[in-house]
């Protein structure tokens, strides 16, 4: 038996890595198996160090060329125009016998992420041995009737998070709640770049999707200079900007430069460059505030027990806060409902002020919170 990781678009995502080698150690603690990742982009994850993480790495189009089944399939291609025969050769040689775990824990968040994922579910389910949807949220609007067919199909599905646990509930679908596995991420600490003030630097993040999702004219980054402008006015704080998806076509490097950019001069913003998943993480433990958009830039700072103010465009953002706090008002900014710019900075006020009651605060729960990632690694070994 081997299991078998998919919908991974690539370590350029320091999310998507993140997920890849906290999952991969559960898999292995649980399964006992190898563990082989399906990527979409390969280079990236060695790059970035996950290629000695896996017992082995494929890629859409390796297939073995030599043999009959894929001479014939090639044929069916070629001559019979019929252009799935590859892909479906694919399929069954890497999935056979497999438990099949799906690691993109937003697909569900998406329209266009959640139609590839119910067409490629029901293609892994006719050779896979178990079928395990991981670490997931889920968006009430995106509960069309072909979604929730594809999730009643899963012979385990753990959610990272109550709010997305109440979805699944409310259409019949059962699910175990647990804490997203990326909370058990090792951190690396490398050298502090200068002007990174250890215990005295806000950590931003800022992603090109909150454009998709504002009311406004680049209200959300504007949001972002506000906040920028307070801190260096009212605080004698450092800022640190880092980019957790480098990405080309979705990258937090391009509104991250742009706010250096307004801000070098000051001598008091850095911009970090890109590192490995590991390592960002340790750059964001140091930190004494962090700010940000993406989903597993916030988790390694809950894990280290920086107090956190998320930018959010999806349920996770406000799931995750409302379970380890109880709530997500003051914790969470809604990008969809930003109607000025000065809203983020009012937010960070009340992380400012309440440091103290919120450091206590993670600094209870966080260990706690990890252990229910271990109810994930008991429900994947009942699979077996």
């Amino acid at each position: 038996m081997k299991t078998v990781l998919y919908m991974h678009g690539g370590s350029g995502n320091h999310g998507c890595e993140a997920l890849v080698r906290t999952t991969t150690k559960i898999a292995k603690d649980a399964t006992g198996s190898d563990v082989i990742l399906w990527s979409q982009n390969v280079s990236e994850d060695y790059k970035y160090g996950v290629s000695g993480v896996v017992d082995g790495i494929v890629a859409t189009d390796e297939v073995n060329k030599k043999s009959l089944s894929f001479l014939w399939s090639y044929f069916k291609f070629k001559i019979l125009k019929k252009s799935d025969a590859l892909h479906k050769l694919f399929i069954k040689k890497l999935f056979k016998d497999s438990v099949a775990i799906s690691i993109g824990g937003d697909n569900y968040c998406y329209p266009w992420s959640a139609k590839q994922g119910v067409e490629l579910d029901k293609e892994i389910r006719q050779y896979c041995r178990k079928n395990v949807f991981w670490g997931c949220s889920i968006e009430e609007e995106f509960m069309t009737p072909e979604v929730v067919e594809d999730l009643k199909g899963f012979d385990l599905i753990t959610v990272r998070e109550p709010l997305s646990y109440e979805v699944l509930k409310n259409y019949g679908i059962s699910a175990v709640q647990v804490a997203d596995p990326a909370f058990l991420l090792n951190k690396k600490e490398l050298s502090l770049p200068k002007g990174f003030v250890e215990g005295n630097t806000v950590g931003i993040n800022i992603s090109p999707l909150i454009n998709d999702y504002e009311n406004g004219d680049s209200i959300a980054f504007n949001n972002y200079v506000k906040l920028i402008e307070y801190i260096l006015s009212e605080t004698d704080m450092s800022i640190c900007l880092i980019p957790h998806v480098v990405w080309e076509y979705n990258n937090d490097r391009k509104p991250l430069n742009s706010l250096y950019q307004k801000f070098k001069d000051t001598n008091r913003v850095i911009l970090l460059e890109d590192h490995n998943c590991e390592e960002l993480k340790g750059f964001i433990s140091r930190c004494r505030f962090f700010v940000g958009a993406r989903t597993h830039a916030t988790i390694a700072a809950y894990s280290t027990c920086v107090p956190t103010l998320a930018v959010g465009y999806s349920i996770k953002s406000r799931g995750i806060a409302t379970d380890l706090f109880g709530t997500c008002e003051n914790y969470v900014v809604s990008v969809q409902n930003m109607k000025n710019d000065s809203e983020l900075t009012d937010a960070f006020k009340y992380i400012f002020d309440n440091e103290s009651q919120i450091k206590n605060t993670l600094n209870d729960i966080i260990p706690k919170y990890k252990k229910k990632v271990g109810i994930a690694v008991g429900e994947l070994r009942n699979l077996k």
